[in-house]
């Protein structure tokens, strides 16, 4: 990375005693706040706010401030390295699937199998199929249509098949790789992607069940919008599609290659053949490269796409996603000024004498930081650094849990500092009292689940 090569080689040595207990725990809260208010009430961009943030904390930590723009620009340097690549090739998987048609063509065959008693269950699978390979505001922006074009013709309320598919696309936001929070929270703690992928999905669906369909029943009742009254529900699509069978396969293919990674990394000894296959092809890059490559072939050619049309969704897929990418790179440099001043592991300390359950505690903090900024992004990636000393003493499935609560943690109430609330209430055509009833609530529902399923697995695994 560029901004690795301006510092010098080695990374700053975490700084002890340079300051006392107190000293870094002030730092720490008054860069946090710093952060919060300059992201709500200032409205300042959070790749800004973080980086104003980390100064905070090594001014007040009594760092050298040359140390803690050292520190803060490896710790976007490796980060973006880390990560990076994996949202540009996510993104570009992603936008295939949408221009293509075969995010149309899943969510056709799915709701035209199903019936009334089953549309909740139905859209909540669509939710989730849509929301493993894109991003939670794409993919919120290709339901839309899909949950109005559903609600008019089943003749049901607008809350009663939004909100399930809400939930599936949610919880993979905020459970499952290759979604920037969870990413970049897998790079700050060095959780097993493979592992974390497939305890992800363990938690995913139980806590859509709960967050999605089940909850829907209530919601409708507080929430009773028809359908008809918001949204005219037409799109174009393209006149030639993908099959349904090779569309799912080429969005579950990366997750088939992860996991087997982590299924080789367990079952097979090391270095076998067929383990080092399985441990190339399942490398987080490698998987979501390859997934690429199919896709152009499986979804771009299938329909219809000649090579300039297939560069062109390739071009416009990059784009949208370097704000994301900004805010990513600056949240793992606060992450490493926590680590380099010391203050990371004085909050490690503090966790292991109170004797709180380390998962409760990165729930606890993750969302703080969701409910001050309305960000999940920005609270999984700051929630992963004040975390990842602590990651160190745990065991590999230990730290794989330690990533999904804090997932869990930052998608929890939603509210008017979060784009994606307002993203919702327009959309639905809500009031605000609405939105906070049905999807405000949903996304507790979701978080305070998925706790519940991370502490359970816990027990179990």
């Amino acid at each position: 990375m560029i901004t690795s090569t301006l510092i010098a080689a080695a990374p700053p040595e975490p700084v002890k005693a340079v300051a006392g207990t107190g000293q870094l725990i002030t730092a720490a809260l008054v860069g946090v706040a710093v952060l919060v208010v300059l992201i709500t009430f200032f409205k300042l961009h959070p790749f800004l706010a973080l980086i104003l943030g980390s100064l905070t904390v090594g001014a007040i930590a009594g760092r050298n401030m040359l140390d803690v723009v050292g520190s803060f620009s490896t710790g976007v340097g490796d980060t973006v390295k880390g990560v990076g690549i994996l949202i540009a090739l996510g993104a570009m998987f992603g936008k295939l699937l949408a221009d293509s048609g075969g995010a149309d063509q899943i969510v056709d065959t799915i709701v035209g199998r199903s019936s009334q008693r089953m549309l909740p269950w139905s859209m909540a699978a669509i939710g989730a199929i849509i929301g493993l390979p894109m991003f939670f505001e794409i993919g919120l922006v290709l339901l839309m249509p899909v949950i109005f074009l559903v609600a008019k013709r089943a003749e049901r309320s607008i809350i009663a098949l939004g909100i399930p598919a809400l939930a599936g696309l949610s919880a993979m936001h905020g459970f499952v790789p290759p979604h920037p929070g969870p990413l970049a929270a897998i790079q700050a703690v060095d959780a097993d992607l493979g592992r974390t992928l497939a305890l992800g999905i363990l938690v995913a669906i139980p806590t859509i069940v709960v967050a999605g369909p089940l909850f829907a029943r209530f919601a409708e009742r507080w929430v009773p919008v028809p359908a008809g009254d918001l949204y005219d529900a037409t799109t174009e699509k393209r006149e030639v599609r993908p099959s349904f069978g090779i569309t799912l396969a080429t969005v579950l293919l990366p997750v088939v290659l992860m996991m087997g990674k982590a299924y080789s990394d367990i079952a097979l000894d090391e270095g076998t053949g067929p383990r080092k296959v399985l441990d190339f092809i399942g490398e987080p890059f490698v998987a979501l490269l390859i997934s690429v490559i199919v896709a152009i072939f499986t979804l771009g050619r299938a329909s219809g796409m000649d090579k300039d049309d297939i560069s062109d969704v390739l071009n416009k897929s990059l784009p949208p996603i370097a704000g994301i990418l900004l805010i990513v790179g600056a949240g793992g440099g606060f992450k490493q000024t926590l680590i380099d001043t010391g203050i990371a592991e004085v909050v490690a300390d503090f966790v292991e004498d109170s004797g709180v359950s380390v998962l409760l505690l990165a729930w606890l903090v993750a969302v703080l930081i969701r409910v001050a900024t309305g960000s999940a992004t920005v609270a999984t990636i700051t929630a992963a650094g004040i975390m990842s000393p602590i990651a160190q003493d745990l065991g590999s499935t230990e730290v794989s849990l330690l990533v999904l609560a804090i997932g869990a943690g930052s998608v929890f109430f939603s509210h008017v500092n979060d784009a994606g609330f307002w993203l919702v209430k327009e959309f639905f055509g809500l009031s605000v009292v609405q939105t906070i009833k049905s999807w405000s609530i949903m996304e507790t529902i979701l978080s305070v689940t998925g706790l519940v399923v991370v502490l359970g697995l816990n027990l179990v695994v």
